[in-house]
């Protein structure tokens, strides 16, 4: 705790330090204590007591210079540091860096944040010294957390308060076996500090032109790496082609459907691996190891950014690996008119498969 302590004033200080430099921005410190939630039962001899932390923010206030801005109600936007004591050697501690954005509610006293980005443990899986660590197979892993906060800023000068309920997942997306992931259900409390004397009026645009746009065809290419959950296979690379079509519902939303084909060679080496390993299950070590899938989805868009989701079934299932169906989510970075870049996470359910790096093209 005393740890704890002196990074948060550490923080603090910094920030507040700054401020001369930073326009129309707050800067929040939250203090969370919870439970690791029981997702399955390879991680029940991980939950030992009550993980607890710290989460440090400065978030960049719109007031409506830009017409997304108005179209969410105004959003926060910023980065946050979170520190995580998990309450178990064997789990180590976790560090994470996150973008994020502040959505508002009921005239913004609720705000919902939604961060992204990366984590790095002190203790994951080692094969000799730490066998015991199933959630962390890697050192760096994907980071997400979700907070769900009542707000009240200047209540006093510069300063606020916010309180309620987070969630913190961290995993490496089967980049790295073992994969089991923890989450953590959180409550929060922390207070919050403006950078600037008082905030400006926001800005009200009428937006009521109706948005319209002809379907759209997009090619896509996915890779990225990662291995089967039998610890010490091997990673290996992956690839995916995607086609499909997208409707602009509005200027916030289109609806899409297309096919993937997948070429997952961690799944070659698993079929190899099971016709030698369970013979009793009669698996032909020349099973096909590609899959061919159609899906329909959805995109949020924000600024130049989106938010993907994508529902698929496979039409093409020569081995059977989770299930026929599969999800897709992530963020989409729109360079131009056209071209775009994209991180998404592919699952079966809740059983994460592997973190696709993609580029594509809008026609």
């Amino acid at each position: 705790m005393k740890q704890l302590f002196l990074l948060l004033c550490f923080a603090v200080s910094s920030l507040v330090y700054a401020q001369d430099m930073l326009n129309l921005s707050y800067v929040d410190v939250n203090y969370f204590r919870g439970n690791i939630a029981l997702h399955n039962n390879y991680i029940l001899h991980l939950i030992k007591g009550h993980p607890e932390g710290a989460i440090i923010s400065w978030n960049k206030k719109t007031f409506g210079t830009k017409d997304w801005q108005e179209r969410y109600n105004y959003p926060d936007y910023g980065v946050s540091f979170s520190y995580q004591n998990l309450k178990n050697e064997t789990l180590g501690n976790n560090y994470a860096l996150y973008a994020h954005y502040n959505f508002y509610f009921l005239k913004r006293n609720l705000m919902l944040r939604i961060g992204q980005g990366l984590a790095y443990n002190t203790n994951p899986y080692d094969k000799y010294d730490n066998y015991k660590n199933t959630a962390f197979g890697s050192t760096i892993l994907s980071g997400t957390y979700l907070m769900l906060n009542y707000k009240r800023e200047r209540i006093f000068n510069r300063f606020g308060v916010q309180a309620g309920l987070s969630l913190l997942h961290y995993s490496n997306a089967n980049v790295k076996a073992p994969n089991s992931s923890i989450n953590t259900v959180a409550l929060n409390v922390g207070v919050t500090y403006n950078l600037d004397a008082e905030d400006p009026e926001y800005i009200h645009t009428d937006q009521k032109e109706r948005f319209t746009q002809p379907i759209k065809y997009n090619i896509a290419f996915r890779s990225g790496v990662n291995e089967s959950d039998v610890i010490g296979m091997g990673q290996s690379a992956f690839y995916v082609l995607s086609a499909y079509a997208d409707k602009r519902l509005s200027r916030k939303s289109a609806i899409q459907l297309g096919t993937d084909v997948f070429f997952s060679n961690f799944l070659k080496d698993l079929i190899a691996y099971n016709a030698v390993a369970f013979p009793e299950e009669n698996i032909d070590a020349d099973t096909d190891y590609k899959r061919v899938g159609v899906f329909a989805g959805h995109e949020l868009f924000i600024n130049k950014l989106s938010v993907e989701t994508q529902v698929g079934y496979y039409v093409y299932y020569p081995y059977d690996f989770e299930g026929r169906t599969y999800l897709r989510i992530g963020l989409k970075r729109y360079f131009g008119e056209k071209w775009f870049g994209a991180v998404t996470l592919k699952s079966h359910g809740a059983k994460a498969e592997c973190v696709e790096f993609g580029v594509g093209i809008r026609l």
